[in-house]
């Protein structure tokens, strides 16, 4: 296949570059990155495009948001709009499209690193973990599955990966306690490679990835076929039984709703979204209580 990148004009929520075999994947969807219909496509896109593509052999994935990574999956999504029933039905057999958007980034044939200097949470988180490495600025970067504060579970491989990657009970924690975790907690946990200065992070992974796209032939190909991604074919369909069983009933509609009206999804809203929710869930006990 000819040695060939989709410039960064096909793009509405990506910038593309490529340079010594590094491909740096900037996400750009304003105000504060989440995983919308739009980006999951794109990303998708862009990934079964440069999949066979010889020349590029690292992806660096970043932000143009220096606060945020990708906030969450889009809490405003329709399931029913064309462009999301296309992801679904292009999503492979045994996956729903959120674990179809972590498992592409997982499955990909290049190496690929992720650059956290904001916040990633629930899909975001997914990505990050589905790299297959990930660094974070240690003032700044910080990982939640937020999901239970919307009252459902995981359902993009989050569950599966932290299970995998930091254990039964540190995945609980994440899940259950649904806090945002530092850079240098998500680090000592496993959940992350290595958590640095925010002034040395750019530096540290372009080094990085130059070095490894600067490997003879065949040895990243040995790397990864040596060492694959685990088999979690069952626990994606627990997973996804489990999101969905809790999707549908009504506290996590009133969840979303509402934490949309108090500010999910803006910048301020955005950095402090595990208060917000917890307040707007205390404030929809209240009347249960009286």
């Amino acid at each position: 296949m000819a040695d060939y990148f989709p410039p960064a004009e096909d793009y509405a929520t990506l910038r593309v570059s490529v340079e010594h075999g590094v491909a740096k994947v900037t996400l750009d969807n304003p105000p504060v990155n989440v995983l919308s219909v739009e980006l999951m496509t794109e990303l998708l896109h862009f990934l079964r495009t440069v999949r066979d593509v010889p020349s590029i052999r690292v992806i660096v994935f970043g932000s143009a948001i220096p606060d945020f990574f990708i906030a969450h999956v889009d809490m405003t999504l329709n399931p029913e709009s064309t462009a999301f029933v296309e992801l679904m039905k292009a999503a492979p057999e045994g996956l729903n499209v959120f674990q179809s958007v972590s498992e592409a980034v997982r499955n990909q044939p290049q190496v690929t690193i992720v650059k956290l200097a904001g916040i990633a949470r629930g899909g975001g988180a997914e990505f990050v973990t589905a790299a297959d490495m990930s660094f974070a600025a240690i003032e700044t970067a910080g990982l939640a599955q937020c999901e239970a504060l919307m009252g459902i579970t995981p359902g993009g491989a989050g569950t599966q990966y932290l299970t995998h990657r930091l254990g039964r009970n540190r995945a609980l924690e994440v899940v259950l306690g649904a806090d945002l975790f530092d850079a240098s907690t998500a680090e000592r946990y496993g959940w992350i490679n290595r958590a640095l200065p925010a002034a040395e992070l750019d530096a540290f992974v372009d080094r990085l990835a130059r070095h490894i796209a600067a490997l003879p032939d065949g040895v990243i190909e040995a790397a990864k076929l040596a060492v694959p991604p685990a088999d979690l074919t069952e626990g994606f369909i627990r997973e996804h039984d489990a999101w969905a069983g809790l999707i549908a009933r009504p506290a996590a509609g009133r969840l979303i709703r509402g934490g949309l009206e108090r500010g999910a999804q803006t910048p301020d809203g955005e950095l402090r979204l595990e208060d917000l929710l917890r307040d707007l869930w205390e404030d929809m006990k209240e009347p249960a209580a009286g």
